[in-house]
């Protein structure tokens, strides 16, 4: 193994192997049924897997494979396919290892288990998914709460159909002596100003 280093100063964990990743994926899907195995980093990896191994397999990272930190919990709108994709980020904090489970839910009916009893701060970062893009987590405390958007009567602002511009539009007045300008045709303007 290598140590780690970041602009010259090392930082003392140790670089796992890709080798490592791998074989780790091998041990885990002859237990558990998993999809594609992204390698990021020699450190990082996803894991594809589907809504009914989520649990299980958390369990089985933090209680059999010394994954004990829930780093993230994240939503990304895959608006075409009709689906949100939630990342479940984990690291084991002793061989400075992580690994995202990866999982997709229907964007019409966005609802998931809550994960708070394994990890109770999973509550906020649930909160925050339920507010920002409608992902519904029934038995997570306080997610039916105003958290960031107090009062919010639109739809949820990180799902892909909200229009940023005809919110702001409607909700803020322009400030006099600002004019709106096309990004394109302004940046084209500037690098080009003899009309090239």
């Amino acid at each position: 193994m290598s140590a780690l280093s970041i602009e010259g100063r090392h930082i003392g964990l140790p670089l796992r192997e890709t080798k490592w990743m791998r074989e780790f994926y091998t041990k885990l899907a002859k237990q558990f049924p998993l999809g594609e195995l992204t390698e990021q980093r020699d450190n990082l990896a996803f894991i594809s897997i589907e809504q009914p191994q989520l649990r299980p397999l958390l369990m089985h990272l933090r209680d059999k494979e010394g994954f004990s930190h829930l780093v993230l919990l994240t939503a990304v709108d895959w608006i075409e396919e009709g689906h949100f994709q939630l990342t479940y980020l984990l690291s084991n904090r002793t061989n400075g290892t992580d690994i995202g489970l990866r999982l997709m839910i229907s964007r019409d009916d966005a609802l998931m288990e809550s994960i708070h009893d394994i990890w109770p701060t999973a509550a906020t970062y649930q909160r925050e998914l339920r507010e920002m893009f409608g992902i519904d987590f029934p038995d997570s405390p306080g997610v039916y709460e105003d958290f960031i958007l107090e009062g919010w009567n639109n739809i949820p602002p990180y799902r892909r159909d909200f229009d940023t511009l005809e919110f702001s539009t409607e909700n803020f007045a322009q400030r006099p002596g600002r004019e709106t300008k096309d990004p394109a045709q302004h940046m084209k303007q500037q690098l080009y100003p003899d009309g090239a």
